[in-house]
């Protein structure tokens, strides 16, 4: 049975640790095709962060100001059971490479097996962001790089802000 897109909730998840010009690429495109898109992120504690979920959560809130359907959430344990919970019908994931291609198809078919009503719908990344990740982000700033363009100008500042704090 076909829905309306305007009634298609889809999940956008991940760690936005932080969030890149990539991700607002895809928030911006998926919430043209989703009647609501939720950025998701993920807790997960076993990575280290360098933001707190709350802070990244500030910032996103932020950045997604111009999407009246997009929100903000987080959430711990499988993706597919949030994805339920929120009722949503999609999964958004971009792909950036090859090397993304087979991690993410291999997390859309078990998402699929646990709810087999949930798409995973992937987009390429935008041209200009193929090469940008939260980690690699971090890993130039660290060393003293450029970052701008890479990361809206408010992340940029809390980036500066932390690594003072760090010093």
């Amino acid at each position: 049975m076909a829905q309306n897109h305007d009634s298609v909730v889809a999940i956008y998840p991940g760690s936005f640790d932080p969030i890149t010009s990539g991700h607002l690429d895809l928030i911006e495109r998926g919430s043209r095709l989703f009647g609501r898109l939720i950025v998701a992120i993920l807790q997960n504690e076993a990575k280290s962060a360098l933001f707190t979920v709350s802070e990244r959560m500030e910032m996103l809130n932020e950045a997604i100001a111009p999407y009246p359907n997009v929100e903000v959430d987080h959430f711990a344990g499988l993706l597919a059971d949030y994805a339920v919970k929120k009722g949503a019908r999609g999964i958004l994931r971009g792909i950036r490479a090859i090397s993304d291609y087979e991690y993410e198809l291999q997390m859309a078919l078990m998402n699929h097996r646990l709810q087999p009503r949930i798409e995973t719908i992937f987009l390429p990344a935008g041209e200009q962001y193929s090469f940008v990740s939260s980690r690699l982000v971090k890993e130039v700033f660290t060393l003293g790089g450029d970052i701008s363009g890479l990361v809206p100008a408010g992340v940029e500042r809390r980036m500066r802000a932390k690594l003072a704090t760090r010093l």
